[in-house]
Parts: C-alpha cells; structure tokens; sequence
C-alpha cells in the first residue's frame, strides 16, 4: 500500500493514498478509539452544506478563485450525496466540541477538490483544508448550526409521522365507537366505556405532540454562523456574516435566522434541551399507550384479551404457538432510550463552561439518535401495531357484564351505601349487578334496564334519571 506523508504542529502521520481525510482525522480516530459509532451522517451532510455555502459567498467575496471555490463546492455536494460516508471515521463521543468532525470534513472536502483540479492527494498548496475549505469559518459556528439544521429536518418529519399515527387512532376510535367495555382504574374495576373512547384518548395525547414537535423548529431556526470562534465573528468578513447566513437559508429553504447574539448561540445549549424535552414528553406517550395495548392485549386466555394485535412473528423457542407483543415492546424501548438520551443532553448542555461548551458531541449524538429512533418507531407502531388491532366483542362484553362497574349507575337512585352492598354481594356470589338487584329491589325489569343501559353510562348525566 503507498502512503503519503501528511504533517500537522505536533508532527507527521502516514496516510494510505486511496484514503481523503488526512492528520487530523487520523489522530482523531486514534484519540477516541472507542469502538462506538462515528458521527452521524445527518450531521456530516449538513456541515457539508455549509462548506459549500461558504465557498459561494469566498468567491462573491473574491476570497476563493472561481476555479478553487467552484471544486470545493462540487466536492461538498459529492459528500452530501454520501459519496464518501465510508471517510467519515470519527467516533461520535469526541472531545473538542466538535472539532475533530469540522476536520474531518474539511480534509474530505479539500482532497476530493484537489483531485477533481488535477492535483494529488494530500497537496494542500491547491486546496487546505483550513485556508480554504475552512474559510471565515469555525468549528463553533459550524457544528451548532449543522446540528440545528439536521435537527429542524428531522423534526418536520417526526411531526408527520405523528400526524399520520393519531389519524390511525382516530380510525380505531371511530371503528371501535360502539364496542362496550370496562373501564380501568388503578388496575381496578372502574365504569363502563367505550373501546373507542380508550383510542381516542391516545389519538389526543399524540395530537399534543404532533403540535409541540412541530412548534419546536421554532427555537432552532436562530444560527450564530458567521460567530466564528466564539460569536464575535473574528477572521470573518462583514460581508461574510449577512451573506452567509442568506446562502444558508436559500440552500437548506429553512426559515434560518443570524443570531442577534451570536455568543449567546455559540456557549448555550439549551434550546437543545428544550428540543429534547419534546421529544421526552412524546415517549411519555407513546410509553403510556404501547404499555396499555400490551396490557389490553394480554392473554389469550390468562390476561385482558380485550384487543388483538396484529401478529408479527414466534414468540418463544419453547412455548409453541406463543406470540409477543413485540411492537408495542418495540416502541417501549425505543421510549425508554429518548428519555435515557433527554438525561445526557441535559447534563452535557449544564456542562458547558464560558464561551463554548465542550461536550456538544453528546448532545448532537443523543438528539440525532433520538429524532432517527421516533421517526422509525413511530411508523413501525402505526404501521405494524396500531392499524391491524382488532376488538374482541365478546370478551369486552363478558368482562363487563361480570364486574360491579354498573353498580355506579346505582348510587343516584338508591344510594352510595345500598349500591356498594350490592356490589358486593354481586362480587361475592358471582352474581351480575342486574341479578342482585332484581332480588335487593322493587324495580321492575324494563327499570333496571334503563339505569343499567351501558350505553348511558359511558357519557355524561345520570343513567335511568327521569325528567320531572
């Protein structure tokens, strides 16, 4: 294998000629061996994108030949296609705030420009990667706003997925409109209601989150590019910074807007904790609502078996026929680690010191994790759970019929006390509360059916009150 030898302030390294990125990657790799994942990919395009940015605006400047900023910016769109995924090497869990990522690309970027100018690998006398792919740039100003951007994406996508999965629980909300059932309380026997009303309740929640996920693009679409190091724009051009940030808009057709404080930008970090915030409440949810659907689910003859989820694959390698809820398990866990990653940003974002915060690839590593595991899970759920659940009537129906919930009927026609003996006479002689109350009482057959209608029972007023 030839090599090409490759010098940085500390000293030199051996690059294999095939490979783009060069020094800096290489002491990265070595840095941060961990054996864990490499920066996402999302990130990388969208740090790309801004290389790409800033060579249009160098060359307007006259900072960049056309010739030298016209093969940068060929070079980024290249990388943004994924051209090149297999050079970006750098773990996610990185010190540096970034910077080693910023490099990465940048020598990916240069290597593939001097190539497509005729020149050899690792020549950076016709491209640096700092001089020039680098330009009026910094990895604080950068970074921050690539992962804004990633994020914003991401976001307007996780909303549609869950618009489209509260529309699938409005479909089982009315398709179960009229299937009778128990309520639950506490795991207890509660009142009467309808399987439709238990899905429309989920369809609200995820419509609360749909709307919060959506309205959180709001608080990322600030960007302090152009801030450079540490948001006083030093090494960039005033030109530089208005135009940088009108190419960013038009190239990405985000709403982005330079920061009025670019330092406030560069060293705080919580808007990402309030982004992930969002993301946390909606696994509230979605946790709630998979929990629930494994519960209501459960049997087939020793549990709820209320519903029936669709089933998705062999349960067990001794029990045969056994089939799990392995959705629902699916979209827990998924849950579970969202609100495992909203508990390292917010520690990574409260970690920051002075004017930039050091741990920002933690941050950028749980968001993006977290907005690709939603985006993912959330189709699955509607797609392989929530569509193909069916309602067992029958087992609805014997479950009420054989609790003391219809007992609450009662209460206004008889009383607290009287109604709560026959409960539990009801309970204690497995008896329904129709039968006891034949025999405790004087109301006439069609009279119990009135205050007994279940129907009447699952919305407001006072079941079997007449109207004087």
């Amino acid at each position: 294998m030839d090599f090409r030898l490759e010098k940085d302030s500390i000293g030199e390294r051996k690059i294999p000629e095939t490979l783009y990125y060069g020094i800096n990657t290489k002491r990265a790799q070595e840095n941060f061996n961990l054996g864990s994942r490499s920066v996402n990919l999302k990130l990388i395009y969208e740090i790309a994108l801004i290389k790409k940015a800033a060579a249009m605006v160098n060359q307007r400047l006259k900072q960049l030949t056309e010739e030298k900023a016209q093969a940068i910016i060929t070079a980024c769109e290249e990388v943004i296609e994924g051209k090149f995924d297999q050079e970006f090497i750098v773990s996610a869990f990185q010190g540096g705030a970034g910077t080693s990522t910023n490099m990465n690309v940048n020598e990916v970027v240069a290597n593939r420009a001097i190539e497509i100018l005729g020149g050899t690998k690792g020549d950076y006398d016709v491209v640096h990667p700092l001089n020039d792919v680098n330009l009026s740039q910094s990895t604080n100003d950068v970074y921050p706003t690539a992962l804004r951007i990633a994020a914003i994406h991401m976001l307007r996508k996780l909303s549609y997925s869950l618009a489209e999965l509260q529309a699938a629980l409005q479909g089982k909300e009315n398709e179960f409109s009229d299937v009778l059932k128990l309520g639950r309380t506490e795991l207890m026997d509660a009142l009467p209601m309808m399987l439709g009303q238990e899905f429309g309740a989920y369809a609200k929640g995820i419509e609360r989150d749909r709307w919060r996920v959506y309205k959180g693009e709001e608080r990322l679409r600030q960007i302090n590019l152009g801030g450079t190091a540490i948001g006083t724009g030093f090494n960039a051009s005033h030109e530089y910074i208005f135009m940088i940030t009108d190419t960013i808009q038009e190239l990405t057709g985000l709403g982005l807007a330079r920061s009025d404080y670019p330092m406030d930008i560069t060293q705080n970090n919580d808007v990402f904790v309030e982004v992930s915030g969002l993301l946390k409440a909606c696994s509230t949810n979605l946790l709630k609502i998979a929990n629930d659907l494994r519960l209501l689910s459960s049997g087939p003859k020793g549990g709820f078996g209320e519903i029936e989820l669709p089933q998705m694959q062999a349960g067990s390698t001794i029990m045969p026929g056994k089939v799990n809820p392995v959705i629902p398990e699916m979209i827990g866990q998924v849950a579970m680690k969202v609100m495992a990653n909203d508990y390292a940003i917010t520690m990574a974002a409260s970690a920051g010191q002075l004017e930039l915060n050091s741990f920002m690839p933690l941050i950028a590593e749980s968001l993006l994790e977290s907005l690709e595991l939603l985006n993912q899970g959330v189709t699955l759920f509607r797609e392989k759970c929530i569509k193909g659940i069916k309602a067992n009537v029958k087992k609805c129906h014997e479950t009420l019929e054989k609790s003391a919930a219809l007992a609450a009927a009662l209460i206004h026609h008889i009383g607290y006390d009287q109604a709560a003996h026959i409960a539990r006479k009801a309970l204690r002689e497995d008896k329904t509360i129709r039968d006891v109350l034949r025999e405790e009482s004087d109301f006439l057959d069609s009279r119990i059916d009135e205050i007994l209608n279940p129907l009447e029972v699952t919305k407001p007023g006072i079941p079997g009150r007449r109207v004087k």
